[in-house]
């Protein structure tokens, strides 16, 4: 067998593994991904039409929208799911426990160049990549195709924690982030911070708006409880605030901003179990 038809095996078992550990564990991997943003691509085929999935690292890119990069490791030539999406735009994206419609964007020009800087100055590893490529590395847009949450587990509470869980660890990754990051503030890191703000606001409006006078109704006993949550939303809307104010300066303060991460992520934490001990009995009940 041709050597690189042995590195092509290689590659789809190495991927097949990641595939399997990936759905069995909400999203949750180890070896070279352990810690890093992961999802799963599933593209068509551009000349079979079959559906191929692939995992890729990702980058923040504003509520609904995260960036991929067509790297292949620096092979001079572009990866497979590449070409699939440039023949077929509309995608499948699964982040941990959501799997959702995603419409492909190659970014162009300046754009592509400042979404690449940013994510060279976040991890030089995509700088060394296109070197060793010897072309321009692709930025892609994964643009989600619906407003609100993606589809994820089917009983409301359970779908609740997966929220929760998709916060968790976000704010496990800014914290190392943070902590790796020195004196500056690298333009990436910002974006990550204000993508997290923002989903977190819709998150509790939609929460106030919507979820919690039905619960109230349904249950009248538990509005002492769910005041309380209202009041935690509004103490956690304060240090979102301030971060957002922090990553607006030019010259964040770093020691500020990290203190207002680690203060988000032990309210935040409080927060979630407790919402998760009141609401998720509730609503998987009333799922029946």
């Amino acid at each position: 067998m041709p050597e690189n038809r042995e590195d092509d095996h290689r590659r789809m078992d190495f991927n097949k593994q990641v595939i399997e550990e990936f759905r069995a564990n909400g999203g949750r991997v180890g070896g070279p991904f352990e810690g890093g943003r992961l999802l799963l691509l599933t593209t068509t085929g551009a000349r079979s039409g079959a559906p191929h999935t692939t995992p890729l690292g990702y980058l923040p890119d504003g509520v609904g929208r995260v960036l991929v990069i067509a790297s292949a490791g620096g092979s001079p030539k572009h990866p497979a799911w590449f070409r699939n999406l440039v023949a077929n735009p509309r995608v499948t994206v699964e982040s941990g426990a959501f799997a959702y419609e995603a419409d492909a964007v190659v970014l162009e020009g300046d754009e592509r160049d400042r979404a690449f800087a940013r994510a060279a100055e976040s991890d030089p590893g995509w700088a060394e990549y296109e070197a060793r490529s010897g072309r321009t590395l692709p930025v892609v847009a994964l643009v989600q195709t619906t407003e609100g949450p993606p589809p994820g587990p089917e009983r409301p509470g359970d779908m609740l924690v997966a929220v929760h869980d998709a916060f968790r660890d976000e704010l496990r990754r800014i914290r190392a982030e943070v902590a790796a990051s020195g004196p500056g503030l690298g333009a990436q890191l910002r974006v990550n911070c204000l993508v997290l703000c923002q989903g977190l606001g819709n998150h509790h409006a939609g929460e106030d708006l919507m979820l919690f006078p039905g619960v109230e109704r349904d249950r009248p006993e538990l509005a002492p409880a769910l005041a309380r949550m209202r009041e935690e939303h509004e103490g956690i809307k304060a240090i979102v605030d301030r971060l957002r104010a922090l990553l607006a300066a030019a010259a964040p303060d770093r020691a500020a901003l990290a203190a207002d991460v680690d203060r988000l992520t032990a309210d935040l934490e409080a927060h979630l179990d407790r919402e998760e001990d009141v609401l998720v009995p509730v609503l998987n009940a009333a799922a029946r």
